[in-house]
């Protein structure tokens, strides 16, 4: 008997005739849409789900996925756990490796979540995991397989979820060797004290990725990185400094002295106001001893009113803006 849908019909108010045809088909019931990359190295695909799939993915995170075991190296889409938390860890480190994976959310598949299921005795009821499939997957092409969405409330604590595995390999076995790891969504960092620790680690990540069957990831050689304290070493974008901190870097701070310049100056409009608030508000997150002396430099009435500016205009600033100005 299933457990799922009762409690989908009870959390959305939903009958369980519409539940059920919106399960039905689900994985195409979405809008695709590309974004530029930040970096200007072309394009994202996004896709957004309907607004009644979406209602029943987030009731499956409240429900099921929250409750699954994400392993201490995952930094990203935890609550309370920001980049500046995901670079602190690196900190007092010296030399650091970089890793990315390609296409981090569409390699993860429906198979990936059935496999979990099974080998760790969630939803063992056929028609349960069906549905939680159809709902948690999108499928681009009919029959095609199914993939997380990059867009769905669900796809970034699913892949937390289904990571725990990988995460907990990697971390177990390069710990031996004083190292520290974490992954910051498809992004991983290794740092120890001396680049000699290091030289395990491209062996224990490649041999990981190619033994685990479940998901099935793919390195990008071409953002792969080695940088010791001889040269910038960069952290989820964030700069680790040779004292042990974390900064948001020489470049965002001519930037933001910039802006506030332009500020008092009432050359800043409402929008661009807003933006200005919202970096503030990452200064203070992330170099809080940068944001106090720009306070002293222009006033706390100032800030304030930066503040007041944002709180009525929240919906312009970037939720994912603290990565990069």
């Amino acid at each position: 008997m299933s457990g799922l849908l009762p409690i989908l019909v009870a959390q959305t108010g939903l009958a369980e005739a519409d539940v059920l045809r919106i399960v039905v088909n689900a994985p195409r019931r979405y809008k695709t849409y590309p974004i530029s990359k930040r970096n200007g190295d072309g394009v994202r695909m996004i896709s957004q789900p309907a607004v009644e799939l979406k209602a029943l993915q987030r009731v499956l995170v409240d429900e099921v996925i929250s409750k699954l075991p994400v392993h201490s190296s995952a930094m990203a889409y935890r609550p309370g756990i920001s980049i500046r938390a995901n670079a602190a860890r690196h900190a007092h480190s010296g030399a650091i490796f970089k890793y990315d994976f390609k296409d981090f959310f569409p390699s993860i598949t429906g198979a990936d979540w059935r496999a979990y299921c099974e080998k760790n005795n969630v939803l063992t009821d056929n028609f349960d995991l069906w549905l939680s499939t159809n709902v948690l997957f999108q499928q681009k092409v009919k029959g095609g397989r199914l993939t997380l969405a990059i867009g769905a409330p669900s796809s970034p604590s699913l892949s937390n979820a289904l990571m725990f595995e990988f995460d907990s390999r990697i971390a177990t076995e390069v710990e031996n060797d004083y190292v520290t790891y974490t992954r910051y969504a498809d992004d991983l960092t290794f740092s120890a004290e001396r680049t000699g620790y290091l030289n395990r680690v491209d062996r224990v990540l490649r041999r990981t990725v190619r033994e685990m069957a479940h998901p099935s990831l793919e390195i990008n050689d071409k953002k792969t990185v080695r940088a010791t304290k001889k040269y910038k070493r960069y952290v989820t974008g964030l700069v680790l400094t040779n004292d042990g901190k974390v900064s948001i870097g020489q470049n965002r701070k001519r930037s933001l002295r910039a802006e506030l310049h332009h500020y008092v100056t009432g050359r800043l409009s409402p929008y661009e106001q807003a933006r200005l608030a919202g970096k503030l508000a990452f200064v203070f997150d992330v170099e809080p001893e940068l944001f106090y002396r720009i306070q002293a430099k222009y006033g706390a009435e100032t800030i304030s009113q930066l503040r007041a500016v944002r709180a009525s205009r929240p919906q312009v600033v970037d939720p994912d803006f603290d990565t990069e100005f």
